[in-house]
């Protein structure tokens, strides 16, 4: 039954991707923002974005939580349609404004790799796709989609696109990781997301499973932690900043250091908590 839900699934979002590719991208944007604010809030996830927000904030006002969730929902249903132009996204400039490109101008001059890390904010494949377009040598680590239909074609978009090196999370994926570092790769991964593997460290008050492995890589291998942020504006266009580098040797330990990637976390999704997931159960 999972093998056929999974193909309805992937049959779906293969039609979807088709229709937008034929609507061009703005007008596909305006379609999917709407369609997605429509449907999304129908879906199960409802209480865990309920639940999460309350964590987020007891002080929001209804009205002030109702245009958090409805802008979350546009935002997902902008960056779905936007994975079939990624072609478009990695020709042009135009649509995004880099905010600390002196930092990624002082990794080249180093020729030292470091570790990016960020969220799932606005459209986040775009973090990895500039950070490779200026030319730095980079791998991300990403999760593998469950739909075994839909996730070969993710991956052909993320490599073709968005950076030809990526890494399958999980054990062997560190082992991978370790070997891209002394090949003088840097490294970029999400760390918003719960791990069964983490520690239970505060985010937003509240402990949550959390991934050590940005500050044990930045130990072991003596490198820096950059922290990125991407916000979407006008809906067409992006800013992406990169933060001061985090340096491992001003920190006791990995849990220390984990717990500051969480507070420069917690900062992003105070700035912009209309373009962050939700619907992930953070705190399960």
């Amino acid at each position: 039954m999972k093998k056929f839900n999974y193909l309805l699934q992937a049959i779906l979002i293969y039609i979807l991707f088709f229709i937008g590719r034929v609507l061009g991208l703005n007008f596909s944007r305006i379609i999917f923002s709407y369609l997605f604010s429509l449907v999304g809030p129908i879906f199960k996830s409802k209480t865990i974005v309920k639940k999460n927000l309350n964590i987020f904030s007891q002080n929001l006002s209804s009205d002030r939580e109702d245009k958090i969730v409805q802008n979350m929902w546009k935002n997902y249903g902008m960056t779905f349609i936007e994975y079939i132009f990624l072609n478009f996204f990695r020709k042009k400039n135009n649509h995004m404004t880099i905010y600390g490109e002196d930092v990624l101008s002082n990794i080249i001059e180093k020729k030292k790799p470091v570790i990016f890390i960020s969220g799932h904010f606005a459209n986040f494949e775009l973090m990895s796709m500039e950070i490779s377009k200026k030319k730095i040598d980079l791998a991300t680590i990403y999760r593998p989609l469950n739909n075994f239909f839909l996730n070969p074609f993710m991956e052909y978009l993320r490599k073709k696109y968005v950076c030809k090196n990526q890494i399958k999370k999980g054990v062997n994926g560190v082992r991978e990781a370790i070997e891209y570092i002394k090949r003088n790769h840097s490294i970029a991964l999400m760390i918003d997301q719960r791990v069964s593997e983490g520690e239970k460290i505060n985010f937003f008050n509240v402990p949550a499973y959390t991934t050590t492995l940005p500050a044990q890589l930045a130990i072991k291998y003596n490198l820096k932690i950059i922290p990125v942020f991407i916000k979407r504006i006008d809906n067409k266009k992006f800013v992406i900043e990169f933060k001061n580098e985090i340096d491992p040797k001003n920190f006791i330990d990995k849990l220390k250091i984990t717990k500051e990637l969480n507070i420069v976390l917690e900062k992003m999704v105070y700035k912009n908590p209309d373009q962050w997931i939700w619907t992930h159960n953070r705190w399960k």
